[in-house]
């Protein structure tokens, strides 16, 4: 078996703002999160704002020094790299930024925008040209819009825009934060189905982040679901969205918006999140969803669960240990690893 093109180990990502702000803790983004994708596949990675999904590309990427943990790259680890090799690395991932308004420059025409990455790679002035009206019919543009500024196009157009821009180079991997999140629902499904089309052709693995789990279901091969900066549940986007066992997981999948009663009977039934996800300065004690879970017990505010295989997906939750139990039996289950000693790190 080929190695998976990303490999994220045990990253954690804190920012230190005590020279900012005085002596606060550090903000725990990121705290050991581990998963691969393998080439042309796509992970969703999906949770609320401030889970730290957006934090995981940044520091993929380079945007973010990590704090500690390991991302290898089609088998080599970036953090050991220098020089060439690191520009190397760095110019087969792109990012796709959630507003597009922002990832463009508004002096620039379109075709000089096109231009920068082009330039980058060293082709000269004609193959340019070709390239940018070749890059912009990839993405269902035509050669009116090289002369056009950004304020000159819809929300949508920009986006193409910037996907062109991204696989001008010819990377690999694409990292995909909110890429629709800015747009209306027809031209996010137009946008979907590019990427879609882009990665049959040019072979693309995607880290798709959203909080739209709609998209995911339809689009991911993976899903892992995050929650102050841990990954709470990670199988195959089927298994995650058929059979959810972590409590989260089903409080999330409970609140997708459904059009019609078939659609309703699939969902699975949780009571609705209540309260803010705390803040990543001061994370909880024990299952750091156990202060908005509705079957918590005096053993979650103590242990910090491991990720457990249930099925085939890893559950962070304490209603686990190795053995499969019925999400009706979380709460007895919690209460018996609780008086057994529990299996926590």
């Amino acid at each position: 078996m080929s190695a998976p093109l990303l490999a994220v180990e045990d990253l954690t990502k804190h920012f230190d703002t005590s020279g900012l702000i005085g002596s606060e803790p550090p903000v725990r983004a990121v705290d050991g999160v581990s998963f691969e994708i393998d080439r042309g596949e796509t992970l969703g990675l999906i949770g609320e704002s401030g889970s730290g999904k957006s934090t995981i590309a940044k520091t993929i990427i380079g945007i973010h020094e990590p704090t500690s943990g390991r991302i290898r790259y089609d088998g080599d680890e970036i953090s050991v790299q220098t020089g060439e090799q690191l520009d190397r690395i760095r110019s087969e991932m792109q990012m796709v930024f959630q507003d597009p308004t922002s990832c463009l420059n508004p002096r620039r025409t379109i075709r000089k925008s096109l231009h920068v990455p082009l330039r980058s790679v060293g082709l000269g002035k004609a193959e340019r040209r070709r390239r940018t009206s070749e890059l912009l019919e990839r993405v269902g543009l035509n050669d009116e819009y090289l002369n056009k500024y950004p304020h000159e196009l819809s929300g949508g157009q920009k986006q193409r825009v910037n996907i062109a821009r991204a696989i001008a180079v010819e990377p690999s991997l694409l990292l995909l934060d909110e890429p629709t999140s800015a747009l209306d629902v027809s031209v996010q499904a137009k946008i979907i189905a590019l990427l879609e089309e882009l990665q049959a052709e040019m072979d693309l693995t995607y880290l798709f982040i959203t909080h739209d789990l709609s998209l995911v279901r339809n689009f991911a091969d993976e899903t892992a679901v995050m929650y102050l900066g841990e990954i709470q549940e990670h199988g195959t986007t089927d298994r995650v969205f058929e059979s959810p066992r972590h409590p989260y997981t089903r409080a999330l999948l409970s609140a997708i918006p459904v059009t019609d009663d078939a659609e309703e009977a699939y969902k699975p039934m949780s009571d609705p999140l209540e309260g803010e996800i705390p803040s990543p300065r001061d994370v909880p004690s024990g299952c750091r969803f156990h202060p908005r879970c509705p079957h918590a017990t005096e053993a979650c505010g103590r242990q910090h669960p491991s990720p457990y295989d249930v099925d085939g997906s890893e559950v962070r939750c304490l209603a686990y240990d190795g053995e499969t139990a019925g999400f009706e039996d979380l709460h007895d289950r919690t209460a018996q690893l609780a008086s057994d000693g529990g299996a926590a790190e």
